[in-house]
């Protein structure tokens, strides 16, 4: 997914559901701070946007989202992406993320606004949520140096999990930042033939 298909799927968004203000979660936010040329592809290939409504309370313009341009909708199926209706509470989030919030605003997409999760933030939710793929995405936004991993780790400090929990994702943490130094060091080592030399 690109900047571009992002906007589409939010302008689709804002005629369903007949409100302007949008939340992106998930791996997609990160196309608030980033253009897609500058993301792995672990970063833009998921066809998802997670979208929080905001003021809807019973939950009633999540499932509107979900008819009308969700999974295997006919939007889904002429643009080869859709979006998902969600809660706040479907991502685990670090404290202070709303003050960190990222506003996406192309020209064409208003009046629809929408707010994205700060990068670190949505990094440490997807190491929260723990699955292959998620990893996959943190690991690829460490190594393009789209994150930091010393704010990376404040941001773990703040997830309202466990110390038993932070403790695991500090390590897989350090872990990482041990493989891209070695990896640096490899790539840079004397005998090692330079690309282009």
């Amino acid at each position: 997914m690109n900047r571009e298909e992002l906007e589409h799927v939010l302008r689709a968004a804002g005629e369903v559901v007949k409100a302007p203000h949008f939340i992106v979660i998930g791996s997609q936010s990160v196309l608030g701070s980033f253009s897609e040329d500058r993301l792995p592809y672990e970063a833009t290939r998921s066809i998802e946007v997670d979208i929080v409504v905001a003021g809807d309370p019973d939950e009633t313009k999540i499932g509107l989202i979900d008819r009308n341009i969700g999974e295997d909708s006919e939007f889904h199926r002429m643009n080869g992406m859709y979006a998902e209706g969600v809660t706040l509470s479907t991502a685990v989030l670090p404290e202070g993320w709303r003050k960190r919030l990222v506003r996406f605003q192309p020209p064409t997409l208003y009046p629809v606004q929408a707010l994205c999760l700060e990068p670190h933030d949505c990094v440490a939710s997807k190491m929260v949520a723990g699955r292959s793929k998620d990893y996959d995405f943190a690991n690829a936004m460490l190594a393009r140096g789209l994150v930091s991993p010393g704010t990376l780790g404040k941001r773990i400090d703040l997830l309202p999990i466990t110390g038993r929990e932070k403790d695991l994702l500090h390590r897989w943490l350090q872990g990482q930042i041990g493989r891209l130094k070695r990896s640096i060091k490899k790539n840079k080592s004397p005998g090692r033939r330079q690309p282009g030399a």
